[in-house]
């Protein structure tokens, strides 16, 4: 059975009359308004203009300053990173291994800890991290051979403040051949190669890194709540 419709006509002057609620048949489901995808979608759409509304509320000033606050904070970061490169001698302290080349000593997503002597040479043993021409991402592999200057090819009473001219080899553990394939043309490494050598690390921790990498709008999207966060910080 069709509901009934209802037609109201208003007079001038007077208002309309209430018009009776419609009432569905037993059978109907209003699916549209317990879909779960439409409810999360309100709810962020929610979410958002009360973000809108808070940012009017505290007003540009507050927003400039914690701004600025925020820009403190990178700066500062940088400077101590900075800082760290300078002191242990190194361009990146902090790598993440991205491989398994390394098993079972290092494992993908563990963090190391770098460090580059300056009195002294690389020793069979020890782990570098290196980078070869054109090459985009660092490398960690152990040292296996070294090769130093023969004392024939420097002159007599030369000297120089400089470590003597030393070649090195490197291979993975977790590799059957030397690493001669990745060095793109060279034979063998040398000091200015080197970005530091493993002196520490702490296992799977850089892994966000590697999630964050392999997935960029993630990346963008926790900068994003990040920035968002402190510029409505109210504190």
């Amino acid at each position: 059975m069709m509901p009934t419709r209802h037609v109201v006509v208003t007079k001038k002057g007077r208002p309309p009359e209430p018009i009776p609620e419609y009432q569905l048949p037993p059978h109907t489901h209003l699916t549209t308004f317990s879909n779960p995808i439409r409810n999360r979608f309100v709810k962020q759409i929610k979410m958002f203009e009360q973000e809108l509304a808070t940012i009017r509320r505290l007003g540009i000033r507050h927003i400039l300053l914690q701004g600025l606050n925020f820009a403190t904070v990178i700066c500062t970061a940088l400077m101590l990173w900075k800082g760290l490169a300078v002191t242990l001698n190194t361009e990146s302290p902090v790598v993440v291994v991205l491989s398994g080349s390394m098993e079972p000593g290092f494992y993908r997503g563990d963090l190391l800890f770098l460090s580059l002597p300056r009195d002294r040479q690389l020793k069979v043993g020890e782990i570098p991290v290196f980078n070869v021409p054109e090459g985009k991402i660092p490398i960690v592999h152990r040292l296996i051979e070294n090769h130093d200057e023969p004392a024939s090819s420097i002159k007599k009473g030369e000297h120089s403040d400089k470590l003597p001219t030393r070649w090195m080899l490197t291979k993975g553990d977790n590799n059957h051949e030397n690493d001669v394939a990745l060095y793109n043309g060279l034979k063998y490494l040398q000091r200015s190669n080197l970005i530091g050598k493993v002196n520490g690390y702490v296992p799977h921790v850089g892994y966000v890194t590697i999630v964050m990498n392999d997935y960029p709008k993630l990346k963008y999207a926790l900068l994003g709540v990040l920035g968002l966060t402190i510029l409505l910080h109210r504190e």
